[in-house]
């Protein structure tokens, strides 16, 4: 289906609290062996797996069904969609908080592991209404509630975790690397997602009860894959930020810095930290991308949260279809990830990100003759799924690298914190604008949103036509 996850979009890598630190903590000045960049690049797939089972139970259908069975409104799965993005709008501060640790696998465990940890307030919330302590409403709120606080600190820590794993994947490596581990957790969705589907809604106490039980093992799986992030090497924020002062750029876990971008870097280390808002004015090249990222990411989430509900409420078809069709989406998603990163290696990721950007802003538009007789439930919605599934792949991919080049090595996680912020608010608007015009029937209600959506979609391209794409190494 043509929409994005409400999960943070960076994977949320986390750690449990008591597992003891890792015996070293490396700066980007020393040189990693290659043997640890494998441990540490399996180890982060391997984490993006489990990080999938979790998501899954905490997010996308499986949530949107539920709170249909709920009896929510548009506007609660536009808040559904919109927080997750809003929160970002914390990022620039949890990058500051993060820059002044020492180390990056301390400062996830302090943000992301007590996130996932709220979710088992959910599960009570489901026990409580079974026996009758709360209604549905108060559930409902409850929800909301958890989605804040648990999307709040991931905000804090995505910006840090994103530069991180910047410093870890050689760039030449980038788009190979994260197509594969990509693929890994759309593997994962392409299995898990039926089957959860398929048990909750046969589940033999009621599909709210199934829910809870699925919600329960998707945070128990995740809670132990956090160890995974232990085997990564870590990096200390401090040393990364002053490392142009130390060294020339030789180790082989750096990003390489383009002609273009040194000139920038260099004049950008001498500068007090309360200067670095004046250093990213002048970074116009950046600019231009927060102005495409910000207007694709309002267009896109115009109409982002309502597919779900489409097919949900005004198609009313079973969990069991819609996940199915989920997983037809992961299994294209798992087939073009690695071709998307291949190729992206290749010409780069702006060109993708344009022609593959054209086809995804008129996928809505293909929506609008979707019923629910056979044909379509059996034929156009699998190729729909499908569809989204392959050009998902390359946007959400590139988008990624490309954000990965042009942020500078200096304050970097600053610079991803300010995307995601920026990116966040402008998809939460989107998605509030688009839960308002929803409940209006005059604009034509989910199908004219939709038309609206592609609009929009199209005419947020043309600040990426202006952004520069640094040289690949």
């Amino acid at each position: 289906m043509d929409f994005v996850q409400v999960e943070t979009t960076a994977p949320l890598t986390l750690e449990i609290p008591q597992i003891s630190l890792p015996p070293t903590v490396l700066s980007p000045t020393s040189r990693i062996p290659k043997d640890a960049i494998r441990t540490s690049l399996k180890a982060s797939t391997a984490d993006s797996v489990l990080a999938a089972v979790y998501s899954l139970g905490t997010g996308g259908i499986l949530l949107s069904n539920f709170l249909v069975e709920l009896g929510a409104s548009p506007v609660v799965f536009g808040m559904l969609c919109s927080i997750p993005m809003l929160v970002n709008l914390i990022q620039p501060l949890g990058a500051y908080l993060s820059e002044r640790s020492t180390s990056r696998f301390q400062y996830s465990l302090r943000t992301h592991g007590i996130g996932r940890l709220l979710w088992l307030a959910l599960v009570i919330g489901i026990v409580g209404v079974s026996l009758g302590a709360i209604n549905t409403h108060q559930l409902v709120i409850l929800t909301l509630l958890i989605v804040l606080f648990s999307n709040l600190l991931g905000g804090l820590g995505t910006a840090s975790w994103l530069s991180w794993v910047a410093m870890i994947v050689p760039r030449r490596l980038r788009g190979r690397y994260f197509g594969t581990r990509n693929s890994a957790a759309n593997l994962t969705n392409l299995v898990c997602v039926p089957m959860a589907g398929l048990a909750v809604s046969h589940w033999y106490g009621g599909t709210l009860q199934g829910y809870g039980v699925v919600l329960l093992i998707s945070i128990v799986l995740g809670i132990a894959g956090l160890g995974c992030q232990y085997f990564q090497v870590d990096m200390n924020p401090q040393s990364q930020n002053t490392y142009y002062e130390n060294s020339t750029q030789t180790s082989e876990i750096q990003p390489e810095v383009t002609k273009d971008e040194s000139s920038e870097v260099a004049q950008s280390i001498h500068l007090p930290q309360n200067q670095l808002a004046n250093s990213v004015w002048k970074n116009s090249n950046f600019l231009r991308f927060l102005m495409y990222f910000s207007f694709w990411n309002l267009a896109v989430n115009l109409s982002a949260p309502f597919f779900n509900l489409y097919m949900l409420d005004t198609l009313d078809l079973d969990v069991s279809y819609v996940t199915i069709y989920n997983s037809l989406q992961a299994g294209a998603t798992l087939l073009m990830l690695i071709l998307w990163g291949k190729l992206a290696d290749k010409i780069g990721n702006r060109p993708i990100l344009i022609c593959i950007g054209i086809l995804v802003a008129a996928t809505p538009l293909l929506w609008l003759g979707i019923g629910a007789n056979r044909l379509d439930i059996w034929l156009w919605l699998p190729l729909l799924h499908i569809l989204a599934g392959g050009t998902w792949a390359a946007i959400d991919l590139c988008s990624n690298n490309i954000q990965l080049a042009i942020a500078p090595i200096k304050n970097q996680s600053i610079y991803f914190a300010i995307a995601a912020a920026v990116a966040g608010g402008s998809g939460a608007l989107g998605a509030t604008i688009g839960s308002f015009i929803v409940q209006f029937a005059q604009f034509g209600g989910l199908l004219g949103l939709f038309a609206l959506s592609s609009l929009f979609r199209l005419a947020a391209l043309v600040p990426l036509v202006f952004v520069k794409e640094p040289e690949r190494g």
